[in-house]
Parts: C-alpha cells; sequence; structure tokens
C-alpha cells in the first residue's frame, strides 16, 4: 500500500459559504492535493487551493485536526492501494469568483455550511467536515 501526504483547506467567503471543489467531474471534496518536495503543509494547502479555484488571496484562521482515508476509486468505492493522511486548515478569503486553474479539477462551488456534506463523495470527507462544523 503507498502512503501518501495531502493539505489542504475549509474555506470561508464572506458570506460563510464554504468553497467545495469537483475533481475529475465523478465526486466532491474540499481542495486538497499531494504535498509536493521541498513543501511544507500550509504551503502544499495554499497552493492546491489555487490550482483548484483559483483563489490567492487567503487569510489563515488555524490548523484544523488531520484525519487518514483511503484515495476515492474510479467505482466511487474506497481504493485501498493507497492511504492519505491528510492536513487541513481553515482560511477566509474576499474573494468570490472561482476559476480552477487545475483541468482535473474542473469545477468549484461557494456552499451552504449545512448542505457540504451531503455535497462531499468520500465518507471521511463528510465525517471530518461534520467534526469541524462547530469550529468554524
Amino acid at each position: 500500500m503507498k502512503r501518501t501526504f495531502t493539505a489542504g483547506g475549509v474555506v470561508l467567503n464572506k458570506e460563510r459559504k464554504v468553497l467545495v471543489v469537483s475533481q475529475n467531474r465523478n465526486s466532491w471534496s474540499l481542495p486538497k492535493g499531494h504535498i509536493d518536495e521541498g513543501e511544507n503543509k500550509l504551503q502544499a494547502a495554499i497552493r492546491e487551493i489555487y490550482e483548484e479555484s483559483g483563489i490567492k488571496n487567503l487569510k489563515l484562521i488555524k490548523e484544523l485536526p488531520c484525519y487518514d482515508r483511503y484515495r476515492i476509486g474510479l467505482d466511487g468505492t474506497e481504493d485501498k492501494s493507497e492511504l492519505k493522511t491528510i492536513y487541513m486548515f481553515l482560511f477566509e478569503t474576499i474573494e468570490e469568483k472561482l476559476k480552477p486553474i487545475d483541468p482535473t479539477n474542473p469545477e468549484a462551488r461557494w456552499v451552504e455550511k449545512d448542505k457540504v456534506a451531503d455535497l462531499l463523495t468520500h465518507k471521511k470527507d463528510k465525517e471530518f467536515f461534520l467534526s469541524v462544523l462547530g469550529e468554524i
């Protein structure tokens, strides 16, 4: 089994809506991705949020808990060939316009907090979001 480390964030806009991104047009998640060599987890989170949404202006609020999960398989089930540790941060932004840079993440949306968990595809992402909902 491959072990990888990723970083991303819960991003809130001025209306306190949450940024959610589409991956390959077949799943929805919070913006996150692999930590590149030479990056720390915060740098990776900021880069991934930019690539998946076009948002550059981020204000760090705090680090959120990390969690582990398997990657999502092509059929939507867990692909146990890769276990990810996901480091998450809470950010705010004044930017509203979403324009993803990464072609594998072609769509981004602002979603009401109480609707985010229903949209997230992976069970562990839903559990994580619900566990931090009181902190955002």
